[in-house]
């Protein structure tokens, strides 16, 4: 079995009605990158960053996976298919995929802020203060902010030189060390970027650019690949 490893961003989950960062009416023109999504914001206004994240939470409960989500998850009955996602939402599961790595952290969970490996689920969509690991320390957002380390990368890099066909949706590629992920692909590997904006990715062998939204551009190429 073929394995296909996907790798999505912000613009797969706008047409479900999640708004992007990088967007004219996206949500830094609302909100600070300083204020909200870096470790010291949290220091400085936890209340703030909590307030952020829990916005963002509600909203997500009443967004629905789209087209493209569900496209990805029907690939299984022919692939192996990996995704690996930059998105924090949780719509590559409600679509039906199995295996899905997140890079950027999960909006729906919680971690401890002693123990990284103290992670927990959200109920609803709102994280208080004072709610508290088992270690007594408050629950911060299971998020990769600005300026942290990015710990699935190194997974995800393996995944990357293991694809015999890569895709690419809805991501700027701008967004490091997530975009550096194209240079494991192997070069004779069949890839296929679908953004409406057609990003430009000099120097990569074997590319097929598709300048579509994702619903309209994935669920094509899925048909093309369930019937090859």
């Amino acid at each position: 079995m073929k394995k296909i490893v996907v790798l999505t961003g912000a613009g797969i989950s706008a047409e479900s009605g999640i708004k992007t960062f990088r967007d004219s009416d996206g949500l830094w023109e609302e909100y600070r990158i300083e204020d909200v999504a870096t470790f010291d914001a949290w220091l400085k206004n936890r209340n703030l960053v909590l307030d952020f994240y829990n916005q963002r939470r509600k909203q997500l409960l009443e967004c629905s996976p789209n087209a493209a989500h569900y496209a990805l998850a029907a690939l299984e009955k022919k692939y192996d298919v990996q995704i690996i996602t930059q998105n924090i939402d949780d719509l590559h599961e409600k679509a039906g995929s199995t295996k899905i790595l997140h890079l950027h952290g999960e909006l729906k969970k919680a971690r401890s802020t002693v123990d990284d490996n103290l992670i927990y689920d959200i109920e609803g969509w709102e994280l208080k203060k004072g709610e508290r690991c088992e270690k007594g320390s408050q629950l911060r957002p299971h998020v990769v902010w600005f300026g942290e380390a990015v710990p699935n990368i190194v997974p995800a890099s393996q995944l990357s030189s293991k694809a015999d066909i890569y895709l690419v949706i809805g991501t700027s590629l701008n967004v490091y060390p997530a975009a550096g992920l194209l240079n494991y692909v192997p070069a004779n590997v069949p890839k296929y970027l679908i953004d409406p904006n057609g990003v430009a990715v000099a120097g990569t062998r074997n590319l097929t650019i598709i300048k579509e939204k994702a619903g309209k551009g994935v669920t094509e190429l899925v048909e093309k690949l369930l019937n090859d």
